[in-house]
């Protein structure tokens, strides 16, 4: 008997929406922790900031300060549709595929793409950060604080990859860029297997 209650637990728990972070030090903190803890964020950052990088530091500039304010009205917009939306782990998934093969491409794209694609993804991540912080009742702060987390990231990736010359060392980062991709197509699959 037991083993049959053993066996049966899963269907008595709940699913686990376990999103959010709690370090201890309050709201600002755990935002600023948030990126580095949630694959389905950080994954499509860092292809972003990869691909700007590649294209040189203008695009950085701009992906730096478009992708944290994109976020910043995705989240406060997330916030106010808290009841009435949910987002589906596969619509989260495809920014990251089709950031990660462009990168893995390296065509040059000019800057208004990549700066549409930075506001897309930060309306699209933070709507989702939105729902999730509205739905444990968090405030703003935790959204400030993904937003310093973000420009960091940028800042510091961006600029490093758009030094880069060597050949070799740009090919790494579309290595990395189809890891991304390749990552992307694992979160749809269990994404839609989930469903």
């Amino acid at each position: 008997m037991p083993a049959l209650a053993l066996a049966s637990m899963p269907a008595w728990v709940p699913p686990a929406r376990a999103h959010l972070v709690n370090t201890g030090f309050g709201p600002f903190y755990d935002g600023l922790v948030h990126p580095f803890v949630t694959p389905e964020d950080l994954l499509p950052v860092l292809a972003l900031t990869l691909l700007a990088g590649l294209r040189g530091p203008r695009f950085g500039r701009t992906v730096l300060f478009v992708l944290p304010a994109a976020w910043l009205v995705g989240t406060a917009a997330g916030r106010l549709l808290v009841s009435q939306a949910t987002l589906s782990p596969a619509i989260v998934a495809v920014p990251t595929i089709v950031l990660g093969a462009l990168v893995a491409a390296d065509r040059p794209l000019p800057l208004p793409p990549v700066a549409g694609l930075a506001i897309v993804l930060g309306l699209l991540n933070g709507g989702w950060n939105g729902i999730e912080l509205g739905q444990a009742g968090s405030g703003g702060l935790g959204a400030i604080g993904v937003a310093c987390s973000l420009f960091v990231v940028v800042a510091l990736v961006a600029g490093q990859v758009s030094s880069f010359r060597a050949p070799w060392a740009r090919l790494v980062v579309r290595v990395a860029g189809s890891w991304i991709a390749a990552i992307g197509l694992l979160m749809l699959g269990w994404s839609v297997r989930g469903s």
